[in-house]
């Protein structure tokens, strides 16, 4: 138990509760926010149904209600940066909250789909602003020897949303048709309400509060993360530092972008890593069975809306479980072994489901075949390269780039997913669903072998010795660099 001394009346109310709250809260509380959006997208997969049956919608019109969620959560991500500046990390939360909130209460009480579209709008926004602060707010609050499993709680949050958004979609769906698919969106509004009250907990970034010169606050939240008032003491001063080299940083951002845009060989090697490997996460294809299973399995013969839900449930279970998988075993088996997994086993899964789906029919076995193609194709995902793309982004870039780079590939991964999604339904259309997967397979066989010359192991690695990778231009990365090798390379240089 803490207990400080502090004329502000909320620090005051603050100051008597336990510290392993405060180092819990504010992760479970990002985690509610990445929970509450991705419900939301679990749900638009039933949701669809009985919304094109509700409001006569198009198939284009589907497309472009799934897929521009992606695209406009951009925006949000943009102003997220500027707002959370100015008003603080907490409250950007909140603001991100209270934006999808909006945006989900006008999508379960739309009329139309033209005030639909305008509530799906707002919601992305509010998605993109949940995005961008969850990273930022996690990095700034959390000690340094619990980041790792505290940042874990995000992702663990955002597979369990898309398996209950499947699953309220299941439960709600014999009502009418006009009404459940408004249940259905309605549900995702419910974790926001849990923000609400929290907001007045959790507290707020001490990194942010030294930038406004707030120095007695910053140093009582972290005195309340901290194990001793000397660590909160050393802490304070070395973002003090921090902040003073911000006004330097800045002028050096165009710079920044100069030798972005303008890549030196590791840096365009390191570009092609971290991108690549974002894009390659989307163009295999995985928002579309995330958004579009109950399509695929009508497709396979799956004809009753139970049954079609059945199976989303089914492979939101799986998406969830080997997530939880991933997480125990990216420190101990290493990045580039779990992503040979992921790739091969997507490549597989992706062209049995071809399979399965041209050639099988609607026979049992042909939609049972199905099923476990398509929970293949999450399982393997979720266990490589679903998980991995975003700790590579932190690991392969020199923390002078790190930001921007990291930001340049979330963009291609966004836009990726958004074309993917919103295109769909037309191509399968023009080459069946069959031909589409076989697309996928495709690319995906491509991204083993992206995996096996562009991707370096960095398990394990020093940020230096992962720098010696880059460098290494005599050699392609995918001949790895063993330990005992970039140590003497290193002193040598």
């Amino acid at each position: 138990m803490i207990q400080l001394k502090n004329k502000n009346k909320g620090c005051q109310l603050t100051s008597m509760i336990p510290r392993n709250i405060f180092l819990h809260v504010p992760f479970l509380l990002l985690s509610i926010l990445c929970f509450s959006a991705m419900v939301d997208v679990g749900v638009m997969s039933g949701a669809i149904i009985y919304i094109q049956k509700d409001l006569k919608i198009t198939e284009v019109q589907q497309e472009v209600l799934v897929g521009i969620l992606s695209i406009i959560s951009l925006l949000g991500s943009l102003a997220g940066g500027r707002t959370s500046d100015w008003i603080g990390r907490k409250w950007t939360i909140g603001l991100a909250a209270l934006i999808f909130q909006t945006g989900g209460a006008i999508m379960a009480l739309a009329p139309s789909f033209k005030v639909l579209m305008i509530g799906r709008l707002i919601a992305g926004v509010g998605i993109g602003f949940g995005v961008m602060i969850a990273p930022v707010y996690i990095a700034e609050i959390s000690p340094a020897i619990a980041r790792g499993s505290l940042t874990s709680f995000p992702e663990i949050f955002i597979n369990f949303g898309i398996l209950l958004g499947y699953i309220s979609n299941y439960a709600f769906h014999k009502l009418p048709p006009h009404i459940n698919w408004r249940i259905m969106l309605g549900v995702g509004l419910i974790p926001s309400v849990i923000i609400a009250v929290a907001l007045f907990i959790i507290p707020e970034s001490p990194r942010w509060l030294v930038v406004q010169n707030r120095m007695e606050e910053a140093k009582l939240v972290l005195l309340k993360i901290s194990e001793s008032e000397k660590d909160a003491e050393e802490k304070l001063q070395e973002i003090q530092k921090a902040a003073e080299s911000g006004n330097a940083e800045k002028y050096e951002t165009k710079t920044v972008w100069q030798e972005i845009l303008h890549p030196s060989p590791p840096v365009l090697r390191m570009l092609i890593t971290g991108c690549g490997i974002q894009c390659f996460q989307q163009i295999t294809g995985i928002d579309t069975v995330v958004y579009y299973s109950p399509t695929i399995f009508k497709n396979a013969g799956i004809t009753g809306d139970s049954e079609l839900l059945a199976a989303t449930v089914a492979v939101g279970f799986t998406k969830t479980l080997f997530i939880l998988i991933a997480i125990l075993l990216i420190d101990k088996l290493g990045r580039k072994p779990l992503l040979y997994v992921s790739t091969i086993g997507m490549t597989v899964s992706l062209f049995s489901l071809s399979f399965a789906l041209a050639f099988l029919g609607h026979a049992k076995v042909g939609i049972a075949f199905a099923i476990l193609a398509v929970c293949g194709n999450v399982a393997f995902f979720s266990v490589g390269l679903g998980p991995i793309c975003w700790v590579l982004s932190s690991e392969i870039f020199p923390l002078r780039l790190r930001a921007q780079a990291s930001a340049l590939g979330a963009v291609g991964s966004r836009v990726s997913s958004g074309v993917i999604s919103m295109s769909f339904l037309s191509v399968t259309n023009a080459i069946t669903v069959a031909g589409t997967f076989f697309v996928f397979g495709v690319i995906s066989c491509s991204a083993v072998a992206f995996v096996h010359y562009c991707v370096p192991e960095t398990k394990g690695k020093s940020l230096e010795e992962i720098e010696v990778l880059f460098q290494n231009a005599g050699e392609s990365i995918g001949n790895e660099v063993e330990m005992a090798d970039a140590e003497r390379l290193m002193q040598k240089s």
